[in-house]
Parts: C-alpha cells; structure tokens; sequence
C-alpha cells in the first residue's frame, strides 16, 4: 500500500519583498496538487472556473472562481487542475507576523489579527468582496514593492470588513491540529485523495497511522470534527459533484467513479450533502451556466 507523504512547504518571499507573491496562468501552479502545510498564511484568488476546494477536513465545490483565505498550517490541496477552466491563478503567502508585532497591535490594525485568527478555519469569500479583492490582488503583479506593499495592507483590511465570507472549517479544526500532528493528518487526507475511488478499510488506515482502530476513529474524530467514514463520503460526493458539472456521463457512472459501490446509497448521500438529488443538482448547474 503507497502512502502519499505530506509536504511541510518552504516559503521564501519575493525578492525585495516581505511576503510571497506569484501569478499562475491556467494550470501551472501544479507542485500545490498534495496536501500541503506552512506555517505562512495563504490567500488565494482563482479567477473563474470550478473546481474542489479541499481545506483542512472542509471538501466542497466552487462554481465561478474563488477566494481563499487559508490560516498557519492549516493542511489544505491545490485549487486548479487542467479542467478547472480559469484564466488565472494568484497566490500569497506571508508570515502572520509579517507586519511586525508592534504594527498589528496599532489601533488600525487590531483587527487583521482577528482575520487571521478567523483564517484558522479557512475562509472563502464571495460577491463583491471575491470580485473586488480579485482585481486588486491581479494588479499587483505590476507593482513596485512599496506599492504591493501598500496594496497588500488595503487588501487585508477590506477582507477584514467584509461580511460576503464563510469560515469552511468547524471551530476548533486548526487549534486542535498542532503542528507535530500534521504528518499524521496529511498523510490520511493524502491517502483518502489518492484512493477514495476504492473500499478504504479503517484497519488500514488506523495502521498506517500506527494507531488501533478505536484510537483512529477518536483521534480523527477530534481534530477535524468528523467521523471518518463521513470525511471520506463527503470527497466522494464533491468529486461526484465535479463530475457531474464536467463531464457528460450517466448518473450511475458518477456514483461508481466517485468511489460509491451501491446506487441507492449514492442517492441518499448525496441528498443528505448537497440538499438536492444528483439530476436535480446537474440541471440546475447547467441552467446557470447556459
């Protein structure tokens, strides 16, 4: 059995600059395709597209771009793949200190430690802020550091005032994941990412984590907040969902390829997730869409 190894990411930031700032075009970001950690906070924008969003033991699906606030190692999988259909991809990393204490605790600046405290459980931002904050992180590419800088300050407080976010992860994800337990995590997410198409039995995977399977199942159970067979269906469903929106194949072929061995189970999971059936959920894709 082939365990994925998680990655901890070295961070250095741009030359003649504080903080990491790169642009992708398309698919190019490809080395952020594993569950990965650093201790840098990570904003993302993908500008159009769809694709998973997988972050922490939050699995879901976006439809038209994303943005991504992502908080210090908190484990999180890349945003794009070759069918994910953006036109771009922009990523910044910085230390969460990155400003310098003293400047953070500034009676101006108070409450982008809040926003970062928030970013423990990832936080996706959406309407006007994702539009927005999306242009302004774009026109960044072409500044000088002085000005990036400037930017990158006015960007943190317009997330921080925003109201357009969800925060993806249960409360207490990140506080409960410390540092010395990531390899752990990321080697079960790397793992279920790598093999959710086949029976994943949770013998085998409480031994990959040298762990009995009573002390498997409380121990995932507590950092991420969900059972693990629950985890696993969830990223079954959210790559069903991805198949549905991108390839026109019949319903049962997506049950099958997404892992689920029996139809009617497929069903009720996915009602139970998205709210809605599986034709239900492709219909009213296509209808915005078209």
């Amino acid at each position: 059995m082939k365990v994925a190894i998680p990655t901890f990411e070295v961070i250095e930031p741009t030359f003649g600059s504080s903080f990491y700032y790169s642009k992708y075009v398309q698919n190019a970001n490809s080395r952020a395709h594993v569950w990965h950690y650093h201790p840098e906070v990570e904003l993302v924008f993908v500008n159009g597209g769809a694709g998973k969003r997988q972050i922490g033991s939050h699995i879901s699906y976006y439809t038209d771009g994303d943005l991504i606030l992502i908080g210090s190692n908190l484990p999180h999988c890349g945003f794009t793949d070759e069918a994910t259909g953006n036109k771009n991809e922009t990523v910044i990393q910085m230390k969460p200190d990155f400003l310098g204490d003293a400047f953070m605790t500034l009676p101006e600046t108070t409450g982008l430690q809040s926003l970062f405290n928030r970013a423990r459980g990832g936080i996706a931002f959406s309407g006007e802020t994702k539009k927005r904050v999306g242009e302004k992180l774009e026109a960044m590419g072409s500044q000088d550091p002085f000005e990036r800088l400037l930017s990158m300050i006015a960007v943190l407080n317009d997330l921080e005032r925003s109201e357009e976010y969800k925060v993806l992860n249960a409360e207490g994800f990140a506080m409960e994941t410390q540092v010395q337990d990531n390899d752990r995590i990321n080697m079960v997410f790397n793992f279920v990412k790598d093999s959710f198409r086949q029976p994943i039995a949770l013998e085998a995977i409480a031994g990959m984590a040298s762990m009995t399977v009573p002390s498997f199942c409380r121990y995932f159970k507590k950092v991420t907040k969900k059972t693990f067979t629950q985890f696993v269906n969830e990223y079954r469903i959210v790559h069903a969902c991805k198949l549905l929106a991108e390839k026109h194949i019949p319903i049962s072929d997506v049950c099958y390829e997404s892992g689920f061995n029996n139809f009617s189970h497929f069903n009720k999971a996915f009602k139970e997730f998205t709210g809605k059936s599986a034709s239900q959920y492709r219909k009213e894709l296509r209808e915005v869409v078209s």
